[in-house]
């Protein structure tokens, strides 16, 4: 995970592509995860967190922009009032100039002093007696009872997220598998009420509320879904998952060998 960060910052900083910043960004995150769970908590390990996360935000808003832009060129909607071609060329316009902007951040010296960083975490390491798949769980969003809000909602995302980036470190497994497709599913239906969202918002900023533009009206109502939608996958998400970790713990304990106790008569 760590060689293939190093690559991707120099695929990055060689051509700021859709690929490679998409790629980078998701590579940042695991290795975040890494560093936040496993490594040392030092002078290296808090000055490349504070790079990494620096950096795959900025490759964020890019990646945000390609999706809405892609989203948006999809919709079929009237627009009478000409909103969507304003807003597509407003996206296109943001994305040009971010995906400069980030391309510039890494200079040869950035991208050494990450590199040199990167290296010294690894070595710092600690993995002995690590449990990936059981401490992926105990990293496991608490969405709890009451009615999630989008701030809660977006909260979970980024815990199962980390949960699941810990569980993609397990050996191959029924049990890894199903707890990384299950979080994927969540993660994959809360992204798109995400992206959504924040198109929306953009669009409100443009031109107004639902009664100035039916674009804007269009937005709120795929968005209400999409938050619906997501809100359902993460709960069954969580509960499979806590289903399943019970029902593994019971089956080992069932397993288990009993104790054997000596009759008194006869000792």
């Amino acid at each position: 995970m760590f060689q293939r960060m190093s690559r991707q910052i120099g695929k990055l900083a060689k051509t700021a592509t859709t690929d490679n910043i998409h790629k980078f960004r998701t590579t940042s995150r695991r290795v975040e995860a890494l560093l936040s769970e496993l490594a040392p908590e030092n002078g290296n390990q808090k000055k490349l967190l504070k790079l990494l996360s620096k950096f795959r935000k900025k490759a964020g808003k890019v990646r945000d922009l390609d999706v809405q832009i892609a989203f948006l060129k999809e919709l079929r909607a009237p627009d009478r009032q000409n909103h969507r071609t304003q807003l597509l060329e407003w996206l296109d316009s943001e994305q040009a100039r971010r995906s400069k902007r980030l391309a510039k951040n890494f200079d040869t010296e950035t991208v050494q002093e990450l590199r040199k960083r990167l290296r010294r975490a690894q070595t710092e390491m600690k993995l002995d007696g690590i449990d990936p798949l059981s401490l992926a769980h105990k990293r496991l969003p608490d969405p709890g009872t009451t009615p999630l809000s989008e701030k809660m909602l977006h909260a979970c995302r980024i815990e199962a997220k980390r949960a699941r980036y810990l569980a993609e470190l397990a050996p191959d497994s029924p049990d890894a598998h199903y707890f990384v497709e299950e979080l994927k599913t969540a993660q994959d239906a809360i992204g798109e009420w995400h992206d959504i969202m924040k198109l929306k918002e953009e669009a409100e900023r443009l031109f107004g509320g639902v009664h100035d533009s039916p674009l804007v009206a269009v937005l709120q109502n795929i968005s209400r879904a999409k938050f619906r939608r997501a809100t359902g996958a993460l709960l069954t998400a969580v509960s499979a998952l806590s289903m399943s970790k019970k029902s593994a713990a019971s089956t080992s304990d069932h397993k288990r060998p009993q104790p054997a106790f000596e009759d008194s008569a006869v000792a």
